[in-house]
């Protein structure tokens, strides 16, 4: 009689085809023979989700789409991104319990070349996409906007994220100018019940609107932070926390004079954080911040400059009150020079999250981006949709000096992959000269490797200037977990069969 032999690898890995990542907490005594070592393996399944674009009749949204070439995956697969109200349990739309053919905003082609697509107009549904197999380890999903007048005008970007359950947002507002979107998209067959915490200058707002907002199932809900509470109050702290289930969340930040852009989830709460990529031509940077914890956060405040680590003049040190949001402004911090901002605990280590609201223009013609604290590049980072001219690559190694490969991928319309490698000096920043496709034709993607030495951290700016109004938006770039540590072992489990 043959006998089947489960391992412990073919377990995580299904989990992993399921989620995305996986997770495997070892037996308390473990078997003699197995193997210590974990074998780094390519993810099988992402799933992404893209909020709602923008209430504007006259704005223009593209979505662009993007697996690098990963070693290891298999040699099928397939990847969609259709209206969160189109899915179903078995993957397709239906309506009156009528199966209908989901509509397509794009269809990725094979790794290592961008798909694009598009919509325009106020009723641009929130997205969810899924990819499998080859198209699954390190896929992208970037959603632009431009909006060419109104509240919010300018270009707005964000990538698309995996569901969680627990995110930070620093800088929000429900200022008169402002009018501010937490986005919730619930991408499962069961409704997510969702809590949205609002903490001020002087704490938490007294609201019960924000208790228990159910996120019904493949659906979507825009939250106006306005409705929530009737504090006014020019800088806030958003947390959202997910009771049951899960969601996709980020904030939009709309201003009714300087534009608005996606502000996106910060770093998990750590002690030290690094806020990279501060364009060059900031003519104002306003530092938010916000401790998780119990105690009270002293932070010093630096700038990893091109030519080093200084510290901002009148902005040495940053307190933090327990509960309460605090707000600096640094000013042109940069000052004509590429950077990004490193806070580090002066004693006492404490969890906090930030964010930077940057301004770029004068008065009339001003626009505004955001950049939460974010997590190092890691083994590799990718950035969609991007351009031959207005794309801007940022790089910081806060701690070490560090060596990277940036590599340009063909164009969603034809031209041909290049690579370069850079040395980052331990405590600068750098806007390297990110290679561009030979004979590119439409937008491209850029990887980030990191090769030796590190961590090293990464923003990219994208930029189009219209009727004087210097538009732009900035994007983080933390590692895209293409791949999965799983535990090796000979470990023979088929007793586990039946």
């Amino acid at each position: 009689m043959n006998r089947t032999t489960l391992s412990l690898l073919a377990g995580t890995a299904a989990l992993a085809a399921v989620t995305g990542f996986a997770a495997l907490d070892p037996p308390a005594t473990a078997p003699a023979h197995t193997a210590e070592a974990a074998a780094q393996l390519p993810v099988e399944r992402t799933t992404l989700l893209c909020p709602a674009p923008s209430l504007s009749d006259i704005a223009d949204t593209s979505y662009t789409s993007f697996t690098p070439v990963t070693q290891g995956t298999t040699s099928d697969g397939k990847a969609e991104l259709q209206a969160a109200a189109e899915q179903s349990a078995d993957g397709t739309g239906s309506a009156g319990g009528k199966k209908k053919a989901a509509k397509r905003i794009l269809t990725p082609k094979t790794p290592g070349t961008p798909a694009t697509g598009d919509t325009s107009g106020a009723d641009g549904p929130a997205y969810v996409g899924t990819a499998e197999g080859k198209y699954a380890p390190g896929w992208t999903l970037q959603e632009t906007t431009e909006v060419a007048a109104g509240t919010g005008r300018g270009l707005q970007g964000v990538s698309c994220t995996p569901a969680d359950t627990d995110f930070w947002f620093p800088g929000a507002s429900t200022a008169a100018s402002r009018t501010d979107y937490v986005h919730l998209t619930n991408p499962d067959d069961s409704a997510a019940v969702v809590d949205v915490e609002l903490y001020g200058k002087d704490g938490q707002l007294k609201s019960s609107v924000g208790e228990g907002i159910t996120v019904q199932p493949h659906a979507s809900e825009p939250v106006l932070l306005s409705t929530l509470t009737d504090e006014r109050q020019t800088d806030l702290t958003v947390h959202v926390s997910v009771r049951s289930g899960r969601v996709g969340a980020s904030v939009q930040a709309l201003d009714d004079k300087s534009g608005g852009d996606w502000l996106a989830a910060s770093a998990d709460p750590a002690g030290s954080l690094v806020l990279p990529g501060i364009p060059k031509d900031a003519t104002d940077v306003r530092l938010i911040a916000f401790t998780t914890g119990d105690s009270d956060a002293d932070l010093k405040v630096r700038l990893a400059s091109p030519d080093g680590t200084i510290t901002p003049a009148g902005n040495e040190t940053l307190h933090v009150k327990s509960g309460m949001t605090t707000a600096t402004d640094l000013g042109d911090v940069t000052r004509g020079e590429a950077g990004s901002l490193i806070l580090t605990p002066t004693d006492q280590s404490v969890p906090v999250v930030a964010a930077l609201r940057v301004t770029r223009g004068k008065a009339g013609n001003q626009e505004t981006a955001y950049i939460p604290a974010t997590a190092p590049v890691g083994t590799r980072a990718t950035s969609a949709d991007n351009s031959g001219k207005g794309t801007t690559l940022s790089l910081t190694a806060p701690t070490g000096t560090a060596q990277v490969k940036v590599t340009a991928s063909a164009g969603s319309g034809g031209g041909t992959a290049v690579s370069k490698t850079f040395t980052i000096k331990s405590g600068t920043t750098q806007n390297v000269d990110a290679p561009v496709p030979s004979g590119l034709k439409g937008t491209y993607a850029l990887t980030v490797e990191t090769v030796s030495g590190g961590p090293v951290y990464g923003a990219r700016t994208l930029a189009a200037t219209e009727e004087g109004v210097p538009g732009f938006t900035i994007q983080t770039l933390p590692d895209d977990r293409g791949t999965v540590a799983v535990p090796e072992t000979d470990q023979d489990v088929s007793v586990l069969q039946k």
